[in-house]
């Protein structure tokens, strides 16, 4: 399935008002400017995104994974390579982490900026569009992203697409690119889908 690009521009732009109120609350908690940049936005069936993730995310790669449910459920992920995910905590922290792994330190300030992140792009999706969204506690697993998708996808007979949002977190010191997945249900795509034409004539 194919966003067009009146659809992609729409959740395009839901998901922008997310990174402004995350790149804010993560300023606040770090005492760091950071800002998010525009998200770049697809829609792929589930067995097309392990492929996809392989090219651009290599080895070991930091997940937090939150479950949310409501008229539009599924699973959200935040997705980091090793490499990525140590120079974001150095970047915030000012912790020299070591390269050979996340330490128990790392792992929680990552955990916090998934939540802060996947909350407020969701959140959005629950204020804007009206839909009453519930969030599970956030989850940190670290592992090749071929385990992360086996985990997410789970045994549904429903067929299930994702949600690809390209995420760059922009500090004064560098940058770091990762990826936010979020997991639907094909009614639970439509629903969303439906939702955003609404909000779009809403706002118009």
């Amino acid at each position: 399935m194919e966003l067009s690009p009146h659809q992609n521009d729409a959740i395009s732009e839901l998901i922008n008002i997310g990174y402004g109120r995350a790149a804010q609350a993560l300023s606040e908690l770090t005492g760091h400017r950071i800002t998010l940049q525009v998200p770049r936005v697809s829609v792929h069936r589930i067995d097309e995104v392990t492929p996809l993730l392989e090219g651009t995310v290599y080895g070991e790669v930091a997940s937090v994974n939150q479950l949310f449910s409501g008229p539009i459920a599924g699973n959200s992920l935040l997705l980091l390579d090793e490499e990525a995910a140590i120079t974001l905590v150095r970047l915030i922290s000012d912790e020299h982490t070591a390269a050979g792994g996340l330490d128990a330190g790392a792992r929680e300030i990552i955990t916090e900026v998934g939540n802060i992140l996947l909350n407020a792009c969701l959140g959005v999706f629950g204020n804007l569009l009206k839909v009453q969204i519930s969030f599970s506690m956030p989850r940190l697993q670290v592992e090749k992203i071929q385990d992360v998708m086996r985990s997410v996808q789970g045994d549904s007979s429903e067929v299930q697409h994702a949600l690809m949002i390209h995420t760059r977190f922009q500090l004064l010191e560098g940058a770091v690119s990762g990826y936010m997945v979020i997991i639907l249900g094909l009614a639970s795509l439509d629903c969303l889908l439906e939702r955003v034409e609404s909000w779009e004539q809403g706002v118009a």
